[in-house]
């Protein structure tokens, strides 16, 4: 299986597309490190040159920030990687006790992290809230 294949959809009886790799750790901020460096190495994978890997650590430490709170008492947050040849998906989330979790937008974590992703999303329901963001190799370059 090539990690940087391109997806064709879900498989037969899957809603949405396998992630490549799936981290699960303790919902607690002492664990995000662990997130922001096998973000980092991912991304490294990718051939992603070291400013946007920065930023892509960035972004999933903000992510990550956003939804710990929300978490419920020992749960774990999830974290999953959709790997594509100069983008990375990562979505990060966490069962909550509240069926539908309104992000706040306007919050300093939001926009750092809409800043340096190329797009970024936040999604709740069914008790989990998920933070999604994909980040392109290069992005900013080419504004320049």
């Amino acid at each position: 299986m090539s990690l940087t294949g391109p997806r064709t959809g879900p498989a037969e009886g899957q809603q949405t597309p396998r992630a490549d790799v799936e981290l699960r750790i303790p919902a607690d901020s002492a664990y995000v490190s662990v997130l922001r460096t096998t973000t980092a190495g991912l991304a490294a994978r990718l051939d992603f040159p070291i400013d946007d890997i920065e930023d892509l650590r960035i972004a999933v430490g903000e992510a990550s920030a956003m939804v710990l709170p929300e978490a419920d008492v020992a749960s774990d947050l999830m974290c999953r990687f959709f790997m594509r040849p100069g983008e990375l998906t990562v979505a990060v989330s966490v069962n909550s006790a509240r069926d539908v979790v309104h992000p706040d937008y306007d919050s300093f974590a939001w926009q750092v992290l809409t800043t340096l992703a190329t797009s970024a999303a936040a999604d709740s329901g069914e008790g989990e809230f998920t933070i999604r963001l994909t980040m392109e190799s290069g992005h900013l370059g080419a504004a320049l």
